[in-house]
């Protein structure tokens, strides 16, 4: 066999196994439960948070998502709606049911400077590790409509 034939159906094989890898769906994605731990993933799989933080407080998340930011005088709902579902303009994500880590490794990039945004940027610059925890334990619990494209043509 030709090297060249052997290459053709080694990526033949793990384009196959890839695509199946993309197919399987976990518990959290199968059954259509929220992101509410604000641990890994939600929690699906026992660990703690990737992003190192504290445990989230959901309350104090609700809390800090409708209190006004001192760097844009906007809140978290002003923007993603209440349940962080609704946001007022259709370039801006849903938060509600997101999972936690993703939330949180996305406020600290925010904060930190090596993800960049207009508005989120200035606005993640006041936030503790506890905040963002919460926050991402806020928005991970509210109820998701979220979807992702498995069977979309």
């Amino acid at each position: 066999m030709t090297k060249a034939t052997h290459a053709l159906r080694l990526s033949i094989a793990l384009f196959a196994a890839m695509g199946l890898a993309a197919c399987t769906q976990s518990e959290v994605e199968s059954s259509g439960k929220s992101a509410a731990d604000p641990g890994h993933a939600s929690g699906e799989h026992g660990a703690s948070s990737s992003a190192g933080l504290p445990a989230g407080r959901i309350a104090a998340g609700e809390h800090l998502a409708a209190a006004k930011g001192k760097a844009t005088g906007q809140s978290c709902i002003d923007c993603h709606g209440a349940d962080g579902n609704n946001p007022i303009d259709p370039t801006y994500p849903k938060l509600g049911g997101q999972y936690g880590d993703y939330l949180a490794h996305a406020l600290q990039a925010y904060r930190g400077g090596t993800r960049d945004h207009m508005l989120m940027t200035p606005q993640a610059k006041d936030l503790s590790d506890q905040d963002i925890s919460d926050l991402a334990a806020y928005f991970g619990s509210r109820p998701s409509q979220l979807r992702d494209l498995h069977g979309v043509d």
